[in-house]
């Protein structure tokens, strides 16, 4: 069984209020993923709105506080929801 999030990479991501993130993946698709869905003492960092848009792709994976914080791309995109493109809009 093919599964979507199988191998994909997270190639931009941007920061939006709300703990909200614009995901583009490897695969061309971009996504609106919820980061409050990152509980544990581990994540607790990225209620502060500073270093939770501070963030940055190392090897297709997103990361915060110097790669001392990630997140699996394959979660990210399984808990992410579709956001069509302007593009497509039009």
């Amino acid at each position: 069984m093919f599964n979507a999030s199988e191998n994909v990479q997270v190639i931009a991501a941007k920061a939006l209020d709300d703990m909200m993130m614009l995901l583009t993946f490897s695969n061309g698709e971009q996504r609106l993923f919820d980061a409050s869905l990152l509980n544990g003492p581990a994540f607790a960092p990225l209620t502060d709105e500073k270093i939770f848009k501070d963030c940055k792709i190392v090897d297709g994976v997103v990361t915060w506080m110097d790669e001392d914080i990630d997140c699996a791309p394959e979660y990210m995109y399984e808990h992410s929801y579709a956001y069509p493109s302007l593009k497509s809009a039009i």
